[in-house]
This record gives structure tokens, C-alpha cells and sequence, in this order.
């Protein structure tokens, strides 16, 4: 027998609109997940999925997903499903998602080799942007440093692509303390800077790039306090060979985790 269809006056509807604000989301550290790429990775995450609402007869390879790892997938009505969504045509699937960060202490005793570091970078199509740059290269993890957005913001969670589900996170204290950390571990602390002194070209050429290293990325409009780009070990910018002023957040994060992510591989023993 089929299940009966939730409303949006259902109570289990309701308590997973309620996480659409960052209070209610920090009070019981869940999420919601919308669209069936953004569910397929968080299902692929043991303990990730909680609960997934759907409207009947869409995703049925998520579904057997779900009843594979024992996570309740209820059915619900379209007006239900529009309820928990935030974007113009929801694609048909929430899910319910526990908090994925951990402690800023816990990333740094993995060692890692290269993260990615969002100082107060407020915008969550960025911060989004970032992570799914931060995973495409490999990194170890991603930082979101000191007033930066919520990485739960739905907005953020779309803009990762499943990025989210895929790579560490913790959300560290101030930016300060961060950079402080990481230095004392023996990571090459490197602030992407339009004013830095080192050309990133130079910082490949030169070995700078090869060994372990975090990029510290500013806020969108302000760039990086200066307090934060006087503890790092190098100022970078990336040169600019046409006419552009600059690049923006998420392409300047992407040009640079890329290129240390080729400066580690080539420094490989046995790389041709």
C-alpha cells in the first residue's frame, strides 16, 4: 500500500521548513539538501540523510539509495515539496541533512597538504563556489574563517554542486588564529592578493607552490584585512594579461588551487 501524501501543513513538513533559518539550523545541526545531485551525494554519506521528502514517482534510483541505507523517503504533495525548496522549479527531492563540519583542531592534525581558506567571504554563491573549486582540485579541506557565511545556507549547499559532501570542513575561528595554526604546523600560508608582492607564475616556477600549503581568500568587496596578509608567508597575485581590472572570487580560488594542485602532483617522486 502506498504511503499517504504530507502537506505542507504537515508537522514533519513544517519542522523541515523551519531549517530554512540559521537559528533553527544550528539548534538541531541539520540541513536541507535540494535537488537529486545535492541528495545523491549526501545520501552517499553514511549517517549524512536523515529524512528525504519527494513528490511520488520522480528519482527512483535515489529512492532505492535511500532503502539501501535505511533512510526514511516520504512522499509528499507538490505544494509540500515547493514549501521546503528556494529555488523558481524545485527538481522534485529535499533532504534532511546532519551538520558535515568538524572541529578547525581535527583538520589541522590530518596535516593537509592543500586548503582553501574563505576569510569573512559573505557571499554564499562564493563560499559555495569555493568548495566545489576546493574539491575539483583535491584539496584536503576548506576553511570558513571568522564572519563568513553559513556553509548551510541553501544557497551555499547549491552553489557547491555536492562539493560539500565531499571534503572536509570546519569553520574556524578568527582569521588570525587560523593562519597562526597553520604556520605552527608547517603549512605555507599563502594570501591571494591583486597587490602581492609574488607573481603566481613566479610562485610555481620557483617551488613555492610544492609543499603544503592553505590559500587565504579575502571578502568579496574589502579583500583581506591587513593583519591577516601580514601573517602569511607570501602575498600572490594572479597577473593579469589582457585588460580585465580583476577576477572575481570563486574564478581567482579556482586559478590558484589549480595551480598548486599541478605544482604538488609535479613534485611527485616519479612524475614525467
Amino acid at each position: 500500500m502506498s504511503q499517504p501524501l504530507l502537506t505542507a501543513r504537515s508537522g514533519r513538513v513544517k519542522a523541515a521548513r523551519r531549517l530554512s533559518r540559521r537559528a533553527t539550523r544550528a539548534e538541531h545541526r541539520l540541513f536541507l539538501a535540494e535537488g537529486p545531485q545535492a541528495v545523491r551525494e549526501a545520501l552517499a554519506v553514511p549517517g549524512c540523510v536523515r529524512e528525504v521528502f519527494a513528490v511520488p514517482d520522480v528519482h527512483p534510483a535515489l529512492q532505492a539509495s535511500a532503502a539501501q541505507a535505511d533512510v526514511p523517503w516520504q512522499p509528499v504533495e507538490d505544494a509540500a515539496l515547493t514549501s521546503l525548496s528556494e529555488t523558481v522549479q524545485p527538481q522534485g527531492v529535499v533532504a534532511v541533512c546532519a551538520f558535515l563540519d568538524r572541529p578547525f583542531a581535527d583538520l589541522v592534525a590530518r596535516h593537509p597538504g592543500l586548503l582553501a581558506i574563505c576569510a569573512d567571504v559573505r557571499d554564499p554563491g562564493n563560499a559555495g563556489a569555493v568548495i566545489r573549486c576546493a574539491d575539483a582540485a583535491g584539496a584536503d579541506g576548506v576553511v570558513l574563517a571568522g564572519s563568513s557565511v553559513d556553509p548551510y545556507n541553501g544557497k551555499v549547499v547549491r552553489a557547491s554542486a555536492g562539493s560539500l559532501f565531499h571534503l572536509p570542513l570546519a569553520l574556524g575561528p578568527r582569521t588570525t588564529d587560523v593562519v597562526a595554526a597553520l604556520r605552527h604546523d608547517g603549512v605555507s600560508v599563502l594570501a591571494a592578493d591583486g597587490a602581492g608582492e609574488l607573481d603566481l607564475d613566479d610562485a610555481a616556477d620557483d617551488g613555492v607552490l610544492a609543499g603544503r600549503t592553505a590559500w587565504v581568500f579575502g571578502n568579496e568587496a574589502w579583500g583581506l584585512p591587513e593583519e591577516v596578509a601580514a601573517l602569511a608567508d607570501h602575498r600572490v597575485r594572479i597577473p593579469i594579461h589582457g585588460h580585465a581590472e580583476s577576477l572575481n572570487l570563486a574564478t581567482a580560488a579556482a586559478v590558484c588551487l589549480y595551480a598548486s594542485a599541478r605544482a604538488r602532483r609535479r613534485s611527485r617522486p616519479g612524475h614525467q
